[in-house]
C-alpha cells in the first residue's frame, strides 16, 4: 500500500519522501484469532516494499503449524529465516503482539508490563524547505497545541542556523526545538553548526554525522554544547550497547520498524535505561497501525525522556485505519483490546 504525503514536496536531506508505502500484515490462528502488523521499509536503510513482500513470504511460511500466542519462540523462527529484513521481521512482531493481546481481550501495553503514562508528548517534523517557510509551518503546528518540533537540516552550517533561528523567533520560547540533519554534515560542519544554534536553546541534534564515519558522532558529542541523540548508527541492539557503553551519544532513538519490533525495541530501550541515556521513540511514519504500536510501546516504557514523534499520520493520505486520538499536542494511549485501532468500513 502507499500512502501519499499531503504536502507533496515533503522532504529531508538527500531525498524527497511524497510517498510512504508499507505492507500490511495479517496472521490468522487455527481458532479464527488474528493479529496485525505493519511492515515499513525505508530505502535509506536499504529495504524496499518488494523486498519486505517477499520477505513475509518466507516468513510466514516459516510460521504455519506453530503456537500463535509464543511470541519470543516465533521471532526466534523469524529471524533465522532470512538475515536483515528488519521492518518485514517488526510486521510479524507487531502482529504477535495485536493477536496475544485481542486473544487475552487486554490493551497491548499490557503485554509490556503495563501503562505508565496515559498520554505521550508529541514531537511534529518540519519538512525541509527555505527558513521563512518552516517558521510558518511551525507557528501553525504550536497554534494547534504542539510543543516540540523538530527542524529538518540540510547541510549548509549557515542556512541551517537560519532555518533554526526563524522558526524559534516564529514560536517563541514555549515550544521545545530539535533539529535532525539526517546525517547531512561533516564533523567539524556538524560542530560548527552546534556551536551557531545552541543560542536558540535547540535541546538536541539527531544524527548529525553518517552512521558509517565510525567515531565521527563520538567527536560531536564531546564538542557539541547541544545534546546528540544517535538514529541511524542505533538499528541493532549490539548497536545500542556499543553506544551506551561508549557513552558515544547523549540520546537513543528508536524506531520498531528499523529495530526488528517490540521485543528488541523494548531491549535497546532498557539498555539505555540500564546506561543513563535519555531515549523517545522516533518517526514512525505510515499507518496509524504502526503508530498504535509503538504508542503502546511508548505507554509502557518507564524511561521516555522527550517528546515522541507518533503523530506523522496526520501529513498522510489514504490511510485504511481509524482511531487515535491527539489532545493539545499529547497523543492519548488506546485502552481498546489490541492495538486499539481498527480498519476503516
Amino acid at each position: 500500500m502507499s500512502l501519499p504525503s499531503i504536502d507533496a514536496k515533503w522532504r529531508i536531506s538527500g531525498m524527497a519522501l511524497p510517498t510512504y508505502d508499507g505492507v500490511i500484515i495479517t496472521l490468522i490462528a487455527d481458532d479464527g484469532s488474528i493479529g496485525e502488523g505493519y511492515g515499513f521499509p525505508f530505502p535509506p536503510l536499504g529495504e524496499t516494499p518488494g523486498g519486505c513482500f517477499n520477505a513475509l513470504d518466507l516468513m510466514g511460511k516459516a510460521l504455519i503449524g506453530k503456537d500463535a500466542l509464543a511470541i519470543q519462540a516465533n521471532m526466534d523462527v523469524v529471524r533465522k529465516v532470512i538475515p536483515h529484513n528488519l521492518s518485514a521481521k517488526a510486521g510479524v512482531d507487531c502482529a504477535l503482539h495485536d493477536m496475544l493481546a485481542r486473544f487475552l481481550k487486554v490493551p497491548m501495553y499490557q503485554l509490556l508490563g503495563g501503562k505508565t503514562r496515559s498520554r505521550i508528548p508529541l514531537m511534529r517534523i518540519l519538512t525541509l524547505k527555505s527558513p521563512k517557510e518552516m517558521r510558518e509551518k511551525a507557528v501553525e503546528l504550536a497554534r494547534q497545541g504542539y510543543r516540540y518540533v523538530k527542524i529538518k537540516t540540510a547541510g549548509n552550517v549557515e542556512e541551517d542556523i537560519e532555518r533554526v533561528k526563524e522558526v524559534r523567533e516564529g514560536v517563541g520560547q514555549d515550544v521545545s526545538i530539535s533539529v535532525d540533519p539526517n546525517q547531512a554534515y561533516l564533523t567539524k560542519e556538524a560542530i560548527a553548526f552546534s556551536r551557531g544554534a545552541e543560542k536558540y536553546n535547540v535541546k538536541m541534534m539527531e544524527q548529525p554525522v553518517h552512521f558509517s564515519y565510525g567515531t565521527a558522532i563520538d567527536d560531536v558529542t564531546r564538542e557539541s554544547s547541544i545534546p546528540i541523540e544517535a538514529d541511524e548508527s542505533a538499528t541493532t541492539v549490539e548497536g545500542v550497547m556499543d553506544l551506551a557503553v561508549n557513552r558515544r551519544v547523549d540520546g537513543v532513538n528508536l524506531k520498531i520498524p528499523r529495530s526488528g519490533g517490540i521485543l528488541t525495541t523494548m531491549a535497546m530501550a532498557n539498555i539505555c535505561a540500564i546506561a543513563g541515556l535519555s531515549c523517545r521513540l522516533g518517526a514512525n511514519v505510515g499507518t496509524r497501525l504502526l503508530t498504535a504500536h509503538a504508542v503502546h510501546v511508548g505507554a509502557a516504557l518507564p524511561n521516555l525522556d522527550y517528546a515522541c514523534e507518533l503523530a506523522e499520520f496526520e501529513r498522510l493520505g489514504n490511510d485504511p485505519y481509524e482511531g487515535l486520538s491527539i489532545v493539545d499536542g499529547e497523543i492519548v494511549v488506546p485502552d481498546e483490546v489490541g492495538s486499539g485501532v481498527r480498519r476503516r468500513q
